[in-house]
Formats: C-alpha cells, sequence, structure tokens
C-alpha cells in the first residue's frame, strides 16, 4: 500500500500477509480524497477509522495533517501494525482494538469524518446498525461526514442521512451528512 499525498507521499507501506483485511485500493482511496479534498482543511480533523485494516486510511488523513485519528479494529495484528507504522512515521493515530459495535454503543465523542470498511460480507442489517449507531449516539459533527464503503451489492442509500454515493467497479462509498434546512445537499452542489 502507497500513502498518496501530504509529508509521507509516495512511503509504501508492508503490513504482514497474516492480517484479515481486504484494503481500499489507491485508485478508490485516491477518489475518495479527491472528494473529501473539496469539502474539508484536513489541518488538525478529528477522525474516525472503523474497521481500521491496515491503518491505510488513517495513515492518509494523517499524512495530510488530519489529527487525532482513531483507529478501531477487532483484530490484535491489525492494531499492532498501525501502533507500529504510527509511531514509526510519528503519526497522529491512537489505536483501540475493540468490536466496532461495541466501540459505536459505548464511545461519547464526536468527529468530523468517520470511515467505515466492514467487511464486505457484512450482512445488510449489520451496515445499516453501524450507520445508526453513529447517528442515534451523535458520534458525527455537525458539519461532519460519515463514508462507508461497501460492495455494490449493498445498498444503503435508503438510510438516514444519505447525501450520495460513488461507485469504483465493485466498490461503493455511500457518503452520509446531517441534514441543515438551509444548506443544499453536497450532491446538488456537484451538478
Amino acid at each position: 500500500m502507497r500513502i498518496i499525498s501530504g509529508k509521507h507521499k509516495g512511503r509504501r507501506l508492508v503490513a504482514p500477509k497474516n492480517l484479515p483485511v481486504r484494503p481500499t485500493t489507491d485508485m478508490c482511496k485516491e477518489s475518495l480524497f479527491n472528494i473529501l479534498n473539496n469539502h474539508f482543511n484536513f489541518n488538525g480533523l478529528k477522525v474516525l477509522d472503523l474497521f481500521a485494516g491496515t491503518g491505510n486510511i488513517s495513515y492518509e488523513f494523517a499524512s495530510r495533517g488530519a489529527g487525532p485519528i482513531t483507529s478501531v479494529d477487532a483484530d490484535f495484528g491489525c492494531i499492532n501494525f498501525i501502533k507500529k507504522t504510527a509511531s514509526e512515521l510519528d503519526l497522529d493515530i491512537s489505536t483501540i482494538k475493540s468490536d466496532v459495535f461495541s466501540f459505536l454503543e459505548r464511545n461519547k465523542s464526536s468527529y468530523a469524518i468517520i470511515f467505515a470498511d466492514p467487511p464486505y460480507d457484512l450482512g445488510q442489517d449489520q451496515f445499516e446498525k453501524i450507520i445508526e449507531l453513529i447517528f442515534e449516539n451523535e458520534l458525527l459533527d455537525e458539519e461532519g461526514m460519515l463514508i462507508v464503503e461497501h460492495s455494490k451489492h449493498t445498498k444503503l442509500e435508503h438510510m438516514m442521512n444519505f447525501s450520495f454515493a460513488k461507485n469504483y467497479g465493485g466498490s461503493v462509498f455511500s457518503f452520509y451528512e446531517l441534514e441543515s434546512d438551509e444548506e443544499e445537499s453536497f450532491e446538488d452542489e456537484e451538478e
């Protein structure tokens, strides 16, 4: 995996082969950050990375100046790799080894950006539960954005606060924003 932009631009990271992950491809990651660049100044942005895996997305945010970043994953090997990499590169990333659903139920912080990349084979109801927990527990800042990466077979556009989706091959990024009455949605501005 490669960091695309920021202070560690071009840096290649090699994760252990035995981690149970499906990293976001560089093409998808680049497209995602092109969208986010138009919406956020990354400096000092508080980010939550759920199902963090290798930390691929966390490193990208941190390299661009975001932080503090919280990376949550249930796998001990993933958490250790993220800790080690964040320390080596001096990135503002803290790790939490936890089941994501448990974390969302007990967490009291809010974030400017929440990125969730669950296993694609997670059930439809579990994808929906992630989104519900985030909004029910008010984990997203008022001007914040939730991004859920999922397969094209999972449909999430009916969920509360859905804003728009972008397809990249078999992968989809669904974007959610808290609606305010005065503002048009991000998708309307784009057209």
